[in-house]
């Protein structure tokens, strides 16, 4: 036994030094190929592309939008409105780098300025659409009025039983009670 512990003890630091280096090798990473790293900078480079052209497309929509407020044109009102679906349509799908919040301003006011050009068949396909892309999410507006509740006022297939619901809405006051004026002319 005696001989069995000698040997081991001149055995140790040879054991040691295998033991040291497999876990040396162990935490080394391999490095990415040349491809690799090209792949990578031609994506981030495409994603970049594409941020940078959607905030231009909408930068150009938020003028006509500017533009059709001053003057109260409702083709420009509908310029914009195209423009801005056409900047959602431009992103595709998984496009990450810009925020939810930002986009959804823009969907929602594209939606707005379609009712705004009167063309109501298309703010309610956008709504829908809207609805669809941004679930479980609301945007507000100054008074604190719900941007999906006051769209469902204005462009929901509203039921006449329902218009009684309005005060449950949190929508503007003043649309509620427009809403229940209607209504009550076509009784």
């Amino acid at each position: 036994m005696k001989e069995n512990v000698t040997y081991l003890l001149n055995k140790l630091p040879h054991l040691t030094l295998i033991v040291a280096a497999l876990a040396l090798l162990s935490g080394c990473n391999s490095l990415p190929t040349q491809s690799d790293g090209i792949g990578y900078r031609n994506a981030r480079f495409e994603s970049i592309t594409a941020v940078r052209d959607y905030r231009a497309c909408r930068d150009e929509a938020l003028t006509l939008d500017k533009q059709a407020r001053h003057s109260g044109a409702a083709g420009q009102y509908h310029q914009s409105a195209a423009l801005l679906e056409k900047c959602e349509a431009q992103l595709g799908p998984g496009q990450v780098e810009i925020s939810t919040d930002e986009r959804m301003h823009a969907y929602a006011l594209s939606i707005q300025n379609y009712l705004k050009a009167g063309d109501v068949e298309k703010a309610r396909q956008n709504f829908q659409k809207f609805n669809e892309q941004f679930t479980d999410q609301d945007l507000y507006f100054a008074d604190g009025t719900s941007y999906r509740e006051t769209f469902r006022a204005l462009l929901g297939p509203v039921s006449e039983s329902e218009y009684g619901r309005y005060s449950l809405l949190n929508a503007n006051t003043t649309l509620k009670a427009e809403m229940r004026r209607v209504n009550h002319w076509k009784q």
